[in-house]
């Protein structure tokens, strides 16, 4: 019986010696055979919760068996994985892939020949060859040539959600299926594009808003195909990390912004389903503010707020098809059909990314799929409802036409009556018409005419030196301005009286206007005291000889009850822009010129800062200003 016993022993024990390598050896063949299968199954786990270990601490902590898992879900921790591979009796190239395509931060670590393990990062962090050896969508590096076994680690970290699926595939086999790959892929592509452009030019002819975020929506949805398949990391930003705003969690955020505001147009929930549309109101905000905490670095809470919506926006949009539908929109049917396939595929993504589902090859084509079905769907769904609008359209041009017919009659009615009230009106309103320009008309008169000679008053020669100083300026023009003061005049107010003053200065008026050209300016400032304003380009030479003809025709006697009365003119003369270079200074020359005559005995013409006619350079200066001593 003892004999037995450690004969029972000394068999557990070989059995258990013979076990011990078998357990231990795990590691990878590279046979033929191993192309292209999981090995999640041969995969181990270490889960760094301080996101702060090096390759040597991390070889120093204890690795979990996968047992096939492919994903860990939105984790913040860094995830190190480890596999095993045995390289004896190697004869080709073989690469490591990782299938998953929108890692946020991966690297490999790989032994060179003097076992030495060299970081190679990967994933969105880097630029997409950097982080690869072979141009193919997924991370794939190529295995070390070594004799001996060795073990490969890589560092995962994405809080939208860590998955890791990974193959061993032969250098040839991979080749073929890239190809193969992106054959269909390219046909979903095409058959998206193709509707999008074809949509579009619908657009740009309908100007309709469910265009728009179709439009908008399906080019959203083919970015974000491209972006999880790998092909928008490989094709569209090549030279850099994917930018923030093409993560995994914007570019679905945009896509699901654009579809629920396509959901409102098309199904026009505002009108008939109230409460969904404030629910899709609510989630299009949710998802601007996705974007806005991703790009502030929180992706972790980005991706648990899109997450979210399954329960808001998901249910809301597939509920809001369903009323519509029932209520006889068609249009609702074709979109709960095609957005229940797209929403599916969104469920099983997301259940990918939170580490319920398991990436496999299974999954990884339901929702570009789903996409290309929804698209062709929500098209005919589009076409429908053009077809109903033009129903309404042509229903509501009937109305309006009866209505049309019926204001028709109405204004028959009343059209007879409505002119006969309008002469009326049109007639009265003439009327005042008139009444208001004789008005204006006798305002003026009082405004600017001296109401006993008749002639302009110096309101009407400000406002006229304003517009022929404006001229002159802009055509360089000279102007010229006489002041003329009548000599001996108080002596007849005085000795004959205000009625022989009146009868001298109606005169002496009407004697200038006969002398002074047409489009010349002659005024009574005052008293005894006219003005004349000349422009063009003989200006002040035309003043000139105009002054002295004034001095010969204004010194004629006039009769008053048989008396002989007589006064002759004192002229100051200036012109500008000699003499000055506005009304001011231009009024001021000439009446110091006067002042000047004054003092010299009166009866005679002085002109401004000199004895003689001068032609001096033309300068011309902008600034006008109105005689201080006129405008008071």
């Amino acid at each position: 019986m003892h004999q037995n016993t450690w004969a029972r022993l000394c068999l557990l024990g070989i059995l258990l010696l013979s076990y011990l390598p078998i357990a231990q050896a795990a590691s990878i063949a590279l046979q033929h055979a191993v192309s292209g299968q999981e090995l999640n199954g041969q995969l181990w786990l270490s889960e760094d919760r301080s996101r702060s270990w090096t390759l040597a601490q991390a070889r120093e902590q204890p690795f979990q068996p996968a047992d096939g898992k492919t994903s860990v879900g939105g984790s913040p921790s860094h995830w190190w994985l480890r596999i095993d591979i045995d390289p004896r009796g190697q004869t080709h190239d073989w690469l490591l892939v990782v299938g998953a395509v929108t890692l946020h931060d991966l690297v490999f670590y790989l032994p060179d020949a003097n076992g030495v393990y060299q970081p190679r990062p990967s994933g969105q962090t880097v630029a997409f060859a950097q982080g690869r050896d072979l141009n193919y969508r997924r991370p794939a590096v190529y295995l070390p040539k070594l004799d001996a076994p060795y073990s490969i680690y890589l560092r995962t970290y994405d809080p939208a959600g860590n998955s890791f699926p990974l193959k061993l595939w032969q250098s040839q086999d991979l080749e073929n299926l890239r190809a193969d790959e992106n054959i269909g892929l390219g046909l979903i592509y095409g058959t998206i594009l193709a509707l999008l452009l074809y949509n579009l030019f619908v657009l740009i002819s309908l100007r309709d808003w469910a265009y728009f975020w179709y439009v908008m929506a399906t080019g959203s949805a083919l970015i974000f195909i491209m972006s999880m398949s790998g092909h928008g990391f490989q094709y569209l930003w090549p030279g850099a990390p994917v930018p923030w705003y093409f993560d995994r969690v914007v570019v679905p955020s945009i896509w699901g912004l654009c579809a629920s505001a396509f959901t409102q147009a098309l199904l026009q929930t505002r009108r008939y389903v109230r409460l969904a549309h404030h629910v899709l109101t609510f989630g299009i905000v949710v998802y601007v503010l996705a974007i806005a905490i991703d790009g502030l670095g929180y992706r972790w809470l980005a991706a648990a707020m899109i997450g979210f919506l399954i329960l808001t926006s998901i249910p809301a949009a597939l509920i809001a098809a369903f009323i519509r539908w029932r209520q006889g929109f068609y249009p609702g049917l074709l979109y709960l059909i095609g957005y229940g396939f797209v929403l599916s595929s969104m469920v099983v993504l997301i259940l990918r990314a939170l580490g319920i589902v398991q990436p496999n090859d299974n999954t990884a084509y339901i929702f570009p799929l789903s996409v290309a079905f929804e698209t062709i769907l929500f098209s005919f769904a589009l076409a429908y409802r053009i077809q109903l609008l033009k129903q309404e359209k042509s229903h509501a041009l009937e109305l309006a036409n009866q209505e049309k017919s019926a204001r028709l009659q109405l204004f028959a009615e009343t059209q007879e009556r409505l002119e006969r009230a309008v002469a009326e009106r049109t007639a009265e309103l003439e009327t005042a018409n008139q009444r208001l320009r004789d008005s204006e008309e006798e305002l003026k008169a009082v405004a600017f005419l001296d109401p006993l000679t008749q002639l302009p008053n110096r309101r009407y020669l400000l406002a006229r030196a304003d517009e022929a100083f404006a001229h002159a300026q802009r055509h360089l023009e000279p102007l010229a301005m006489l002041v003329i003061d009548l000599d001996n005049f108080k002596p007849i107010n005085d000795e004959h009286g205000h009625d022989a003053g009146d009868m001298v200065l109606s005169t002496i008026a009407e004697r200038m206007r006969r002398s002074v050209r047409h489009e010349d300016t002659l005024a009574r400032l005052g008293g005894d005291e006219f003005a004349v304003l000349l422009s063009g380009d003989d200006a002040p030479q035309q003043a000139e000889e105009l002054a002295n003809r004034l001095l010969g025709t204004l010194a004629n006697v006039m009769h008053y009850d048989n008396e002989e009365l007589r006064v002759t003119p004192s002229i100051g003369l200036a012109w500008y822009p000699q003499h000055a270079s506005n009304f001011d200074h231009l009024y001021r020359a000439a009446d110091k010129a006067l002042y000047r005559v004054k003092q010299q005995g009166r009866a005679g013409l002085a002109i401004a800062e000199q004895s003689s006619i001068q032609r001096p350079a033309v300068s011309y200066v902008d600034t006008l200003q109105a005689p201080k001593g006129l405008r008071d």
